[in-house]
């Protein structure tokens, strides 16, 4: 019996997308006019990264004007170093413990509305710092806004598999995620300013405001690959050629087994560890590196707002640096294995040096390895790209949830950490070479933990 198929000619025009009135194509034929056109795949996903960008600068630009707000702050409210670790670590108490609900709320709602409701919240929740007068209303403050930011880089790495091909998302992680950096980087000794014309509250009124504008610019603008008016079949088709997961995938359903299915799994548990100790570098620059250079160090505070942005263009520097260096490994060798993981093994082994700045007696040479150190971090940001690459289809929000909490459990102890060590000792000595070890295991966890870089199943 022969095999019959039916051709319908105008199937493959309707790959290209809808029909446009035809006005004039110069005597060609309207369709190949149109196929000519509509073959060359737009770059709409250039448009969804600057948006993710400009959101991640805004969530940790809310999240670290704290710690340039902590002179004057202290001051006023007479708080022990101790009392601001635990300030400061108060917010990545609620942010590390929504992160799996957070991300199972994304796979859900999908990313357009729980990206823009976040963004407003937690911005709403930065500016209420300023109206704060006490230890109780910070601390309730920063437990807010821990919840709301939650779900913004499970988000983003939902993002990156949706709208991008492997091939291009180290690249595109590297983008959003260098904003936090060169953000913090200019914008730090701009916030150093505004505190000194008009005290710290006006710090947390302004960031709050600007946050609350942009969740109304993103909701309007941003869009799904299939549902966006930007996007064009050829665009689909090259990020589905290049293992982008359609969003339509339906998800799977919450259970706890699920989770530690994935807790139990190598490519999460290693990346997770390795991401922890990554995020300690991080968390330190955030909350305590301004009180190091202006205490320990004897700079003016307004002096360590100008050089504290210099690790920031650092770590800037290694965020591209390694995005590109991740997507060349990959053409070159074929192995995402050794595209993924050697950047972010050489970033954490330069975390490590950060313990060397306790031996070091000029300014100079200490603002030196601090860039040095938190270059290595901007490497070993790599970690979200992985995820993307590894995280089950139909977990994606869940999975980035999971490594997310687990990551940000170094926002809660680092803090912690510093604050007793300097309180007790009245030195940042012990706190630079814990989180310099920490570079060390997280090392350890991609080398001997992690395995290979390969998208997990879940039955």
């Amino acid at each position: 019996m022969a095999l019959q198929v039916d051709h319908d000619p105008g199937r493959d025009r309707d790959r290209l997308g809808p029909r446009r009135p035809w006005l004039s194509t110069g005597g060609a034929s309207p369709d190949l006019a149109e196929g000519a056109q509509r073959m060359k795949p737009t770059r709409a996903r250039l448009g969804v990264l600057a948006l993710i960008s400009t959101a991640t600068l805004i969530n940790y630009l809310d999240r670290s004007v704290m710690g340039v707000a902590k002179p004057e702050l202290v001051a006023e409210l007479h708080i022990s170093p101790e009392v601001m670790g635990l300030i400061f670590s108060a917010f990545s108490w609620t942010y590390a413990l929504a992160q799996i609900p957070g991300g199972f709320v994304i796979d859900k709602l999908g990313t357009r509305l729980t990206y823009a409701l976040s963004l407003g919240l937690w911005s709403t929740a930065t500016a209420i710092h300023g109206f704060m007068t006490n230890i109780a209303g910070l601390v309730s403050a920063r437990l807010a806004l821990g919840i709301a930011e939650a779900p913004c880089f499970p988000a983003n790495s939902r993002v990156m598999s949706t709208w991008f091909p492997q091939q291009e998302r180290a690249r595109a992680t590297g983008v959003y995620t260098v904003g936090e950096y060169i953000g913090l980087g200019l914008l730090i000794p701009v916030l150093a300013w505004i505190m000194g014309h008009y005290g710290w509250r006006s710090l947390f009124w302004i960031v709050g405001a600007i946050g609350v504008v942009f969740a109304l610019i993103f909701h309007t603008m941003y869009r799904e690959p299939h549902e966006s008016g930007r996007a064009n079949q050829a665009e689909r088709d090259l990020i589905a050629a290049g293992g982008g997961v359609a969003s339509a995938t339906q998800a799977l359903g919450f259970s706890w087994g699920r989770v530690w299915r994935l807790v139990t799994t190598r490519q999460i548990a290693g990346a997770s560890i390795g991401q922890f100790c990554s995020n300690s570098t991080l968390v330190f620059f955030l909350t305590w590196f301004p009180s190091y250079l202006a205490e320990e160090r004897g700079m003016s505070f307004i002096k360590s707002g100008y050089m504290v942005s210099l690790p920031y263009l650092g770590a800037s520097v290694g965020v591209m640096l390694g995005g590109v260096a991740s997507d060349w490994l990959i053409r070159a060798t074929g192995s995402p294995s050794i595209g993924r993981k050697a950047p972010i093994i050489a970033g954490l082994l330069l975390c490590s040096t950060m313990g060397l700045a306790n031996f070091l007696d000029s300014n100079a040479a200490v603002i030196a390895i601090m860039s040095v150190a938190f270059f290595g971090q901007g490497l070993a940001g790599l970690g979200w790209a992985l995820v993307s690459d590894v995280a089950p289809k139909e977990m994606m929000g869940l999975t980035g949830g999971l490594f997310n909490f687990f990551a940000n459990l170094a926002g809660i102890i680092t803090p912690l950490v510093v604050g007793f060590v300097v309180g007790a000792t009245g030195s940042f000595y012990g706190a630079l070479a814990y989180v310099g070890a920490l570079g060390i295991v997280g090392a350890l966890a991609y080398l001997f933990l992690l395995g290979p870089v390969e998208r997990v199943t879940i039955e």
